[in-house]
């Protein structure tokens, strides 16, 4: 009795041996599923992008696109499409095909139109409620043109290299900023969106963030709005028609040295800021204040005397004196 327990527990050991070895066997033959790495339902594209790809796709997982929140967070698919025919390499294609849709600056196999759709479909309402039929939307730029979607740090958002997003495409402003007079964009104070909206705006000219070239100065100039018992009709009328905001080379950033801005407006002959050759001066043209038509001030600012250029409350009115 003792050998015939013995020949069937060596039966039993033997056969659960032989099945273990089996599933062993059929579990090498077959390839565990793929798992999410970063995104939900990303497993198929990170079977092959991995942390080695350049540029670095994965570092997607470092933004706020990455990050598992709520039923919001997008998947791979949400913005390049379902791409069957990028995964499942077509038989006898020489490429592998592109996914659906590709975000590149120039991209000739994604429009700009189809490439915003894809960032539009999320990214509605608020700022962006006037990116229908702003200046970008209207001139083909997509979001990819200045948005990096999978880079820890979107230049674009950042003050401090906002600029050189933009200057991708704005080369002459780029220029007028390393002026010797300019607003402080290149230090890092100020940026590109603190003047413009990017993604459009109610504003008659440059899409700016206010509805007017002076309510947008007054944002940090106020001191300059007034109310003002002399105002100075240019001044109320636009900022731009003495000063340039990107930079120049006449400090505060205007457009002309003085008398010669002044003077594109006041040409009126009876005053001492009429322009005369050095021939043709008067023999008295020093220090003879009672002669209207002395030359003492040629070649001088006319803001030694006229200080409160942009409005004054000052007794002498509007000749904007001391």
């Amino acid at each position: 009795m003792r050998k015939l327990w013995r020949g069937v527990a060596s039966a039993l050991v033997a056969s659960a041996l032989a099945m273990f070895v089996a599933a062993g066997a059929q579990a090498q033959g077959a390839a565990a599923p793929a798992k999410d790495l970063v995104l939900r339902g990303d497993a198929k594209c990170t079977k092959c992008h991995d942390q080695d790809d350049n540029p670095a796709l994965l570092d997607i997982s470092r933004t706020k696109h990455g990050v598992k929140a709520d039923a919001r967070t997008p998947t791979c698919t949400s913005c390049h499409g379902e791409s069957e025919s990028h995964i499942n390499k077509p038989a006898g294609a020489a490429e592998r095909p592109k996914p659906d849709r590709t975000f590149k600056r120039n991209d000739t196999h994604t429009t700009p139109a189809a490439q915003s759709e894809a960032c539009t479909s999320c990214h509605k309402g608020g700022h962006l409620i006037q990116w229908a039929g702003s200046a970008h939307e209207r001139t083909q730029t997509s979001c990819s043109s200045c948005h990096s979607v999978h880079v820890a740090k979107d230049q674009v958002l950042v003050r401090a290299t906002q600029a050189g997003v933009c200057y991708t495409c704005h080369k002459d402003v780029r220029a007028q900023t390393f002026a010797v007079s300019a607003h402080p964009i290149r230090q890092g104070v100020m940026s590109c969106s603190s003047c413009h909206a990017p993604h459009g705006s109610l504003s008659e000219r440059f899409s700016l963030v206010k509805s007017s070239v002076n309510d947008t100065c007054y944002t940090c100039h106020a001191g300059k709005r007034g109310p003002f018992l002399w105002p100075h009709p240019p001044v109320v009328e636009d900022c731009g028609n003495c000063h340039n905001p990107h930079g120049t080379n006449i400090a505060p950033m205007l457009n002309a040295r003085s008398p010669y801005l002044c003077q594109q407006c006041h040409i009126i002959g009876q005053h001492p800021n009429v322009l005369r050759s050095g021939n043709a001066l008067p023999s008295n043209t020093v220090g003879n204040l009672g002669n209207a038509n002395t030359a003492y001030l040629v070649g001088q600012a006319c803001a030694n005397c006229h200080t409160k250029v942009h409005g004054s409350n000052h007794p002498s009115g509007n000749a904007f004196t001391r």
